[in-house]
């Protein structure tokens, strides 16, 4: 049998054989569970943490949109029609009660002020709400292991980012554009 007739397997391998991911840890706070991706960009391990991750994104959206003057002014405008609201529906209860007791239904009060300290962390899943300090003003996460996780998702992001751009370059498409 010639080297022709035989196929060993060898060209495929050699003619740009893509390996699959490593195990990575899921990015989700709590879960921290090694998985297989599917993709080389995965960062969670499952559906369930995808969607836990994507309620932090809304959650943490929302805080940010209430803290800008627009959100902050919407918000307020929305009290407003809730009480109005509110003082019609009162109205109407006294005056069925009227006719029927003379004792007032419950009210609605104000709830206790509840103090959070001004900043949560940037780890997908983690909750947790730190104060700034003076000596370091900038703090993003609540911990060193939270710092980390997200760092290392990112650096490897980066770095696969730069071996697809290299790629893309080296096969005769022009280089990536760095503006």
């Amino acid at each position: 049998m010639s080297l022709f007739q035989h196929d060993s397997g060898r060209g495929r391998a050699q003619a740009g054989r893509r390996y699959a991911p490593r195990q990575r840890l899921c990015l989700l706070k709590g879960c921290e569970q090694a998985f297989h991706p599917s993709c080389p960009q995965a960062r969670y391990c499952s559906r369930a943490c995808r969607e836990a991750a994507a309620r932090w994104r809304r959650c943490r959206a929302a805080r940010r949109y209430r803290g800008a003057p627009h959100g902050k002014k919407c918000r307020r405008e929305q009290s407003c029609r809730y009480r109005a609201r509110a003082r019609e529906r009162r109205a109407r209860q006294e005056v069925e009660t009227a006719s029927t007791e003379g004792v007032p239904g419950p009210r609605e009060g104000q709830r206790a002020a509840r103090i959070f300290p001004e900043f949560c962390c940037r780890r997908p899943g983690c909750y947790e709400r730190f104060a700034s300090s003076r000596r370091s003003p900038l703090r993003c996460f609540c911990c060193r292991l939270c710092r980390r996780a997200l760092r290392r998702v990112l650096e490897r992001e980066a770095h696969w980012r730069r071996r697809v751009a290299g790629r893309r370059w080296r096969r005769g498409r022009a280089p990536p554009c760095r503006g």
